[in-house]
């Protein structure tokens, strides 16, 4: 996939990263439908299978959530060069795109955390801040939910149906509420049912 990319589409991408920052409540997952929709659907920066790919390889490897952030903007990079095989070039716009959406997804947020922590910690036993934080937890719930809707729904192949993939995230979650089966485990049976076919 080749692109064609100008400065102000770095600063638009700085500037849509910079705002999810900001949504990012509970971790930069809970943005990837935007990202979808800003990435994918609108600016078709990205093809859906990128996507998916680059979340999916930052889940599987060790260390922070967020490399997934840093693995779609090294995409949008590569794809505005041209591709892997053009070159330096290339390394050197997917290294820009690394750049360009990490500096946005964490910057603001950093920035914010650490102010608002401050507050908090010298606030901590007013009645608005422990509101604050039970009024949240929904919302960092109905975030998840969405995310893994679209990240399901557009690994859809129309030959498959897609009752598959909601028993088996039906399974999980009730796993998850009514045991405690490390979340490691489900992963694996996950990645085992995709292997067999199941999802």
């Amino acid at each position: 996939m080749t692109i064609s990319m100008h400065w102000h589409d770095w600063l638009a991408l700085l500037a849509q990263y910079m705002l999810l920052s900001m949504m990012s409540i509970s971790g930069a997952i809970t943005t990837v439908p935007d990202m979808h929709r800003y990435l994918v659907d609108q600016k078709h920066w990205l093809t859906a299978a990128q996507l998916n790919s680059s979340v999916a390889i930052a889940q599987a490897a060790p260390g922070p959530n967020v490399l997934f952030v840093a693995l779609m903007g090294w995409n949008v990079g590569l794809n505005a060069s041209g591709g892997i095989g053009a070159g330096p070039h290339a390394w050197a716009m997917g290294l820009l795109g690394l750049a360009v959406t990490m500096v946005g997804i964490m910057l603001p947020s950093t920035a914010l955390t650490y102010l608002a922590t401050r507050w908090a910690h010298h606030n901590r036993t007013r009645r608005e801040v422990r509101a604050f934080k039970q009024g949240m937890a929904p919302v960092v719930v109905g975030l998840l939910v969405a995310t893994g809707w679209v990240l399901s729904n557009s690994n859809q192949s129309p030959d498959r149906p897609a009752w598959h993939v909601w028993l088996l995230t039906a399974m999980a979650g009730l796993i998850v509420w009514r045991t405690r089966i490390h979340l490691l485990w489900l992963l694996g049976a996950g990645a085992l049912l995709g292997v067999l076919g199941f999802v």
